[in-house]
């Protein structure tokens, strides 16, 4: 499949500004082949975390390096258990947490040696969110962290979130995670039209999920209206998924909405609908899916489908590149 407009921008960019990124699961086929596509297209400096075998299906451009060999495991091990001995962890504990490839990769990240780290082929999101929560930390002391997916469908982007990681957010969570992905929009260049989804639009039904969605639109906006009123972000809801996307529909039941009809940032009131609706898209729709892209660390990690492919371990790596930035 040939690389959307969108992909392409993010990894031209990415090729004009030279990061270092890690792939912890050198022991994945994917992952290396990734890897040597990465180092011949110079999207990035790649690291891959793994053994002889890894070593010898990288080419040239891709450095591996063994955790259980490496030299920095020590130092590295000290720091972590620096980092979690409030926790009880001991430096037996944190020596054998090291070993595994997702610890060791953020503590490369963590100490400047890379400037992201992707994971998640072959472990699930708690795997790389885990550690990257327990190294990384958030950007905000009482922040969150939440994902999205880019979407591209018909060679339109949009950002679907939160799609892979937070549950079931309340209004408060919901409102962040709509501000995140609005912040998010405008680094990649995507119109920055916030649509709150639910089953209703504008008080067509009213319960406790509805309440949830209007609570979290007020919320955003006010949130938007004291910190980020400088930046354009247009956001409205509750508006369903009709009405946030076609004009007719969105002129029809959401008259003079500066958002219905033409939104490009969807967020979901939890995972269940995120989720399920990401992959139905992706795979009914044929749209391309990156992600799940984390937002509101201190410095770039990104997940992965356990599904994905090596052309979309590339892509993530670009965006991951165009975060550190």
């Amino acid at each position: 499949m040939s690389r959307s407009e969108f992909i392409e921008a993010v990894i031209s960019k990415a090729k004009a500004n030279q990061r270092t990124i890690v792939l912890p699961e050198g022991f994945d086929v994917r992952v290396t082949d990734a890897a040597n596509m990465i180092a011949a297209e110079g999207i990035a400096k790649v690291i891959v975390l793994g053994d002889d075998k890894a070593a010898a299906r990288v080419g040239k451009g891709v450095t591996v390096v063994d955790p259980q060999t490496s030299e920095k495991l020590e130092g590295y091990a000290a720091a972590f258990y620096e980092l979690r001995k409030s926790k009880g962890i001991t430096l037996d504990q944190a020596r054998e947490t090291i070993k595994h490839v997702n610890y060791f990769g953020m503590m490369m990240v963590q100490s400047g040696e890379a400037d992201g780290l992707v994971s998640g082929a072959a472990h699930s999101t708690a795997d790389t969110v885990r550690p990257a929560l327990q190294i990384i930390r958030g950007a905000k002391k009482g922040g969150m962290v939440s994902s999205l997916f880019f979407m591209v469908s018909n060679n339109v982007p949009y950002i679907f979130s939160d799609s892979g990681l937070v549950e079931n957010p309340d209004a408060d969570q919901l409102a962040q995670i709509a501000v995140q992905s609005a912040q998010t929009a405008k680094q990649f260049g995507i119109p920055t039209k916030v649509a709150m989804l639910s089953y209703s639009t504008k008080g067509s039904a009213s319960s406790p999920l509805v309440d949830k969605v209007v609570a979290a639109t007020q919320k955003a906006k006010q949130i938007i209206a004291a910190e980020y009123a400088d930046q354009g972000f247009e956001l409205d809801g509750e508006l369903q998924g009709d009405a946030a996307l076609v004009p007719s529909v969105g002129k029809s039941k959401a008259p003079g909405s500066p958002v219905a009809g033409q939104a490009r940032v969807l967020i979901f009131p939890d995972l269940n609908a995120g989720n399920i609706g990401y992959k139905l898209v992706q795979r009914l729709g044929g749209a391309e899916a990156y992600g799940p892209i984390l937002q509101g660390l201190r410095k770039p990690v990104n997940d992965l489908s356990r599904g994905c492919s090596a052309e979309d371990i590339v892509g993530v790596v670009a965006v991951t590149v165009v975060q550190s930035l």
